[in-house]
């Protein structure tokens, strides 16, 4: 038996992931860019040899349909593994579009490797992260990471790749929590609508490469209006797709469009402020680390807490 505690950091797209070329390893159809935070964090311990599977997730025991996701990625590491024990928890809202997923399945891919006694490297804990969920193939550096789609069936060039580290930039990420909710359809399921049924999916596929090469490139200029053009660009396209899905997938809720001009006023006075969107109702806004204040100012009216995030760093293994 033996026990390993990974503490992990979440990473927002910056230039988004939406849509998979192969569903059982989370082969994305587009490639994606995105930064680590700080503060946020998962912390999974997997003990590796007990008398039966069990998971705790926040404090209860996991849902069947939860458990064996967790045990199911387990197998990934060692299909004659013996029972585990696994205990995950965030101190952020789960499954509420805060990319807790990214961090949840990076935890559970060091703790697991190291409990089982793998000696893994990060390329190749990213590989295996991704297939638990595709956003996790990014959480294993700090900073701004690329995920690169690769071209090989088998997945095993489909990993993330460090662009720039935490301390490359002064910027802040602020976090416009209007909603801490569970959402009502999941990203697996609207991903798979927005392929299957909305006309604008193609050309979101067809541009994404060409977003993620200006993103590269601004992030390593540390040119945030540039970045932040592209950022938000992206996630309209995004969440175009999804509006026009049928039937059509609506995140955003009131507070949600409030953040949004609240963005556009602080541009239009002059800071430079950038917002970003995942599957969910909340708010990510882009700038410079000595704006976050007047970020922060702007957005807390609008939603129920509003958190200033820095770059974060890699996962601590224990």
């Amino acid at each position: 038996m033996a026990t390993a505690t990974a503490t992990v950091h979440p990473n927002i797209a910056l230039v988004k992931y939406w849509g998979k070329r192969n569903g059982p390893l989370n082969l994305p159809a587009v490639p994606s860019l995105s930064l680590t935070l700080d503060t946020f964090t998962t912390r999974t311990t997997v003990t590796w040899g007990s008398e039966a599977d069990r998971a705790q997730l926040d404090g209860r025991p996991a849902t069947p349909g939860e458990s064996k996701r967790i045990f199911d990625f387990l197998d990934l590491i060692d299909p004659r593994r013996p029972p585990c024990a696994v205990t995950t928890a965030n101190d952020f809202p789960t499954a509420a579009g805060l990319a807790s997923s990214s961090s949840g399945f990076a935890a559970l891919a060091v703790a697991g490797a190291a409990a089982a006694g793998q000696d893994l490297d990060a390329q190749a804990l990213s590989v295996l992260a991704r297939q638990g969920s595709g956003s996790a193939s990014r959480s294993l550096w700090g900073g701004f990471v690329e995920w690169e789609m690769g071209t090989r069936e088998d997945g095993t060039d489909s990993v993330g790749v460090p662009v720039a580290p935490k301390d490359h930039w002064d910027v802040a990420m602020v976090v416009a929590v209007v909603s801490d909710a569970k959402k009502a359809i999941g990203s697996r399921p609207a991903m798979r609508l927005s392929a299957e049924t909305s006309p604008y999916y193609g050309t979101w596929v067809k541009t994404a490469a060409a977003d993620v090469e200006v993103a590269r490139a601004a992030v390593l200029n540390r040119d945030l209006e540039a970045l932040g053009r592209v950022m938000e660009q992206s996630t309209h396209k995004m969440h175009a797709t999804m509006t026009t899905c049928t039937p059509p997938v609506f995140y955003a809720q009131p507070g949600t469009i409030a953040c949004i001009h609240a963005v556009m006023a602080l541009r239009d006075s002059g800071t430079s402020a950038w917002l970003t969107m995942d599957a969910g109702p909340n708010v990510k806004v882009l700038c410079a680390a000595a704006d976050a204040d007047a970020v922060h100012a702007a957005l807390a009216p609008h939603a129920a807490v509003v958190h200033r995030l820095g770059p974060g760093g890699a996962p601590v293994l224990s």
